[in-house]
């Protein structure tokens, strides 16, 4: 039940950000620039994050009692997500609300932290404590350096438009900008579907080591 909670949210949530980012890129349609194409890409690549790593974090974390301070931070992400895809248009809002979009998604990988422990139920299934190792593994990857280093990399294009805005606003510079910003989601992208094969054997190992479990527990019964 808490599994099928967790994928409409992230269903519904990322549908609306998919809205925001398609409304905002029809204003761009009249725009011949390929740095404004861009931007509507990179915030498509964000989409494409958000929801794989949710689906995984479904997969992998969430078990009853319901999370609600999960939940919550899923939410506010969204709201800073959909603030992001309105300043398709505007290379500084963008950076800016990139550093505010990244540190909640900061905020919210660190509270998932205390989620990667093994439930007393799971305790039996050697898979499962598998599974803990390679997710914790990959949190602290995140919280301590994956999500840092795109925060600062936002924080950095901030200073640089804010600090020579005729080569970056006046002239095309930004496209370096958000060329940049774009390289390091694919890359993030391609680091989180390479991790998402690497789970799928082991959770298809826990679900069978659970549902045998489950069976010898109703036999002895």
């Amino acid at each position: 039940m808490v599994v099928n909670i967790e994928l409409t949210l992230t269903s519904i949530i990322q549908g609306v950000a998919l809205s925001f980012l398609i409304e905002n890129t029809h204003s761009l349609l009249s725009i011949h620039q390929l740095a404004a194409w861009l931007y509507a890409v990179t915030g498509l690549c964000i989409i494409f994050i958000f929801w794989s790593r949710s689906i995984l974090h479904t997969l992998t974390l969430i078990r009853w009692p319901l999370e609600f301070g999960h939940n919550f931070l899923y939410i506010a992400s969204t709201l800073f997500e959909c603030l992001l895809f309105t300043c398709l248009a505007n290379p500084l809002a963008w950076f800016e609300m990139s550093v505010l979009y990244g540190v909640v998604v900061w905020i919210l990988f660190a509270y998932d932290m205390r989620m990667t422990r093994p439930r007393e139920a799971d305790l039996p299934s050697e898979a499962s404590l598998r599974l803990s190792q390679m997710v914790k593994r990959d949190s602290k990857l995140n919280v301590g350096l994956l999500i840092p280093a795109l925060v600062a990399f936002n924080v950095i294009c901030v200073l640089c438009v804010r600090r020579w805005p005729d080569l970056f606003l006046a002239r095309p510079g930004h496209f370096w900008l958000v060329a940049g910003q774009l390289l390091g989601l694919l890359v993030y992208l391609f680091y989180v579907t390479r991790f998402a094969s690497r789970l799928a054997p082991l959770i298809a190992t826990r679900q069978r080591e659970q549902r045998a479990l489950a069976m010898s527990n109703e036999s002895e019964e």
